[in-house]
This record gives structure tokens, C-alpha cells and sequence, in this order.
């Protein structure tokens, strides 16, 4: 008997948690994933906040298979002029609206964005203390994860980096906690790993202001947030302010592997002296994975996707009651449904799966269910969606 692929994957794949999903997936489209036995789930979390324009978007596989047709990788990073790579990073500086963010040093993923920007504000300002929020998560690495604000997430791996500080996510009063010594402030627009947590614009004006007053760099985080997933292009954009330095990834590459961190020229420019190539990377910027992104880019203003999400919002908020749901709160189409434990979240993602439908819960607030699904969702599907949802959650509460 041959060998199956689960099995394979059971013997093979390196685990991130003794209770992996595996589903055996054959297909993708649209908002469906489909299994090797082609039944059909709705992809309510677009594999974390990635596939924004869905699944195998034409106009991005069209993207990418002209490019396969080209070339792929030449060269390390920085090295040749490459299309893909500068038509990238012009709309990329277009999309911000900015008058400051003007170079981009594209990444494989967001945690490498994360690297490079913790570096670069370290080489730009000469000081080392970072601050992050408290229950923020910006990424694996072993710099990425020292920003952290859960210790059960990170004790196992320590020591990790020095001078971390954290702060209160929308505290006033932890503003005060930013001061010369800090390089830099590490900073989501909406709380993502938390459970979708929002704060205020006057927060985050009174938040650059300090940056301002401090010589202190605003590392705005958008991996998750950017392209269109709370409604403006990046959630920055509603709040009046602009980063020193933007982060983006996941939704960015319309499902290819892709990053980037996004400064001002005099900024990036520490990166290139004393030491030359201050940071390097070999495949970071590939040039299918950079037409992949110019196509999801495109793909977002001329479909008009950011016109919707608002109303797409709305509809879930106006949809998902229930007496066991505690809250449905969260900003576009990224949302998070609370309920009363971790118990109850897993029952309903279980009993979801097996419906067809995808969900998942959050790193640091495991009582909720995430909800984050393509931009191009409709209306009618937001509807089915809800429906799942909300006769799982009868299903388990009418066993409590």
C-alpha cells in the first residue's frame, strides 16, 4: 500500500502544535478551499490574513506566470535593476499617500521586515531600547519574538534581546514610558494576535507627537492590517499620522511569500555604510513574488475592494448575535467574535471545519474566533458564512 500523504505529513513535517488541522488540501479558489475529496470549505481567515484578493486571483497568477516566463532569481537583493522589483516599490510609495516614506527594502515575510526595521533604527538613532505593546506579536525570530508582549510565548527561548520595553496598547499614560533613550516604538494599528484590539486616533496622534518629541522612530507594524483589510489601503491612513517606518507582509503578495519595510531616504540610507550591505538578504524582493504583490496591488484599486469592506463589516457585526457571542468587534474585515473560554472556541472551529467552514482562534486571546476573510467575500457568502457560525455555536452551547 502506498503511502499517503497525511501519513507523510505525519512522519515528515516538522509540527507548530501537537493538534495541527491537517486537512488535506487540493485546490484552492475564489474564498474555497477544496480537500482530496473535494469537499468544499469556505476560507473565512484567508490563511491569516494573506490571500485578500483570494485564492488564485487571475490577474495574479497571469502576473506570475509572465514572469516565470522572464526570469526568476539573479542576483542577491540590491544588486540588478529588476522590474518587478521597482514597479513594487513605486506603487508601494504611491499607496502610502506619504510625503516622507520614499525607499523600499523588501523581505520574504513579515518577520523580516520586523528585522530590518528593529536594525535599522538602532543604526539610524545609536540607541538600542525598543518598545513594543504588551500581548503584540510581530514575529518568530529570535529579535522578532524579543518584542513580544506575552512571556508564556517567549520564556522558552530566552535570553533574547536586551532593552525591550513594553506598553499598554491606546494608554495614555505609558506615552511617558517613551523617552530619549528609545530607538524606537514597535506599534500595530489594530491589536492583531490580542483579539483585535482598537485604539483611538487621538492615541495614536498623541503617540507620534512623543515619537516627535523624543527622537524616537514610529515602527508602524501593518503585516496584517495593510492592503485593504480595515478598509483604507493601510489603517495608518484613518489615523492622521505617518511612520518612520512601515511594515508590511501577508496580504501584500496575494499568497506569494513577500515582506517589506518602508522609510524615508535618510533613514535607509544608514543600511548601506559603516558597515556596507548593513543588511543583506538573497531572495528577499523575488521577482514572481514581487509581480504577484504589483498584481494584488493593482488588483485592490481597480476592483475597487476597499469600497465594500466597511458594509461587508457591518453585515458580519449585524449577523453574528447570539446569547453566547460576549462581542463582535473589530474594524473592516478583521474581527473577532468573543466567546466564553477557549473550550467553547475550539468546539465551534471544529464544528465549523466540519460544515465547511474555516476559522481560527487568536495567539494571545484564544476565547475568541477570528474572522478575516477575503476582501472579495460577498454579501450572499457573508450570509451562508454567518449561518455556519452561528449553528456551531448553538450546536455547543445547547451541549453546555
Amino acid at each position: 500500500m502506498a503511502i499517503t500523504h497525511r501519513q507523510l505529513f505525519l512522519d515528515h513535517l516538522a509540527k507548530t502544535s501537537d493538534a495541527p488541522l491537517a486537512l488535506e488540501i487540493e485546490k484552492a479558489e475564489h474564498i474555497y478551499l477544496y480537500d482530496d475529496k473535494g469537499k468544499s470549505y469556505m476560507d473565512l481567515i484567508s490563511g491569516i490574513a494573506v490571500s485578500n484578493v483570494g485564492h488564485r486571483h487571475p490577474k495574479v497568477i497571469s502576473a506570475i506566470k509572465n514572469q516565470l516566463d522572464a526570469y526568476m532569481h539573479l542576483m542577491v537583493y540590491g544588486e540588478y535593476i529588476q522590474s518587478p522589483q521597482v514597479k513594487l516599490a513605486a506603487a508601494l510609495i504611491k499607496s502610502t499617500q506619504s510625503s516622507r516614506l520614499n525607499q523600499v527594502y523588501f523581505t520574504n515575510s513579515g518577520t523580516e521586515a520586523v528585522e530590518g526595521a528593529m536594525k535599522l533604527a538602532k543604526r539610524y538613532t545609536g540607541r538600542t531600547e525598543i518598545i513594543s505593546c504588551f500581548q503584540a506579536y510581530h514575529g518568530a525570530t529570535q529579535g522578532a519574538l524579543s518584542l513580544a508582549g506575552d512571556e508564556n510565548f517567549k520564556n522558552s527561548f530566552r535570553p533574547l534581546l536586551p532593552d525591550i520595553r513594553h506598553i499598554r496598547h491606546g494608554n495614555m499614560d505609558d506615552l511617558a514610558l517613551i523617552t530619549h533613550k528609545t530607538a524606537a516604538i514597535v506599534i500595530e494599528i489594530v491589536g492583531g494576535e490580542s483579539g483585535v484590539r482598537l485604539a483611538s486616533k487621538s492615541y495614536f496622534q498623541a503617540l507620534a507627537k512623543r515619537c516627535q518629541e523624543t527622537g524616537c522612530l514610529l515602527i508602524v507594524d501593518e503585516i496584517q492590517t495593510g492592503f485593504g483589510r480595515t478598509g483604507t489601503f493601510w489603517a495608518f491612513q484613518a489615523m492622521g499620522i505617518e511612520p518612520d517606518i512601515l511594515l508590511s507582509a501577508k496580504g501584500m503578495g496575494g499568497g506569494m511569500p513577500i515582506g517589506a519595510f518602508i522609510a524615508p531616504e535618510e533613514i535607509m540610507h544608514t543600511l548601506t555604510v559603516r558597515p556596507v550591505l548593513g543588511h543583506i538578504t538573497t531572495f528577499g524582493g523575488h521577482p514572481v513574488s514581487c509581480a504577484g504583490s504589483l498584481a494584488t496591488l493593482e488588483t485592490i484599486f481597480e476592483e475597487h475592494l476597499l469600497d465594500d469592506v466597511e458594509k461587508k463589516s457591518q453585515l458580519f457585526k449585524d449577523l453574528l448575535v447570539h446569547p453566547s457571542i460576549k462581542e463582535v468587534r473589530g474594524i473592516g474585515l478583521m474581527l473577532a467574535v468573543e466567546l466564553d473560554s477557549f473550550q467553547t472556541v475550539k468546539a465551534v472551529i471544529d464544528a465549523c471545519i466540519e460544515n465547511g467552514l474555516i476559522t481560527d482562534w487568536f495567539l494571545f486571546c484564544d476565547y475568541s474566533i477570528r474572522i478575516a476573510p477575503p476582501l472579495v467575500i460577498t454579501e450572499e457568502e457573508i450570509k451562508i458564512a454567518c449561518n455556519i457560525l452561528l449553528q456551531a455555536i448553538e450546536q455547543v452551547s445547547s451541549k453546555n
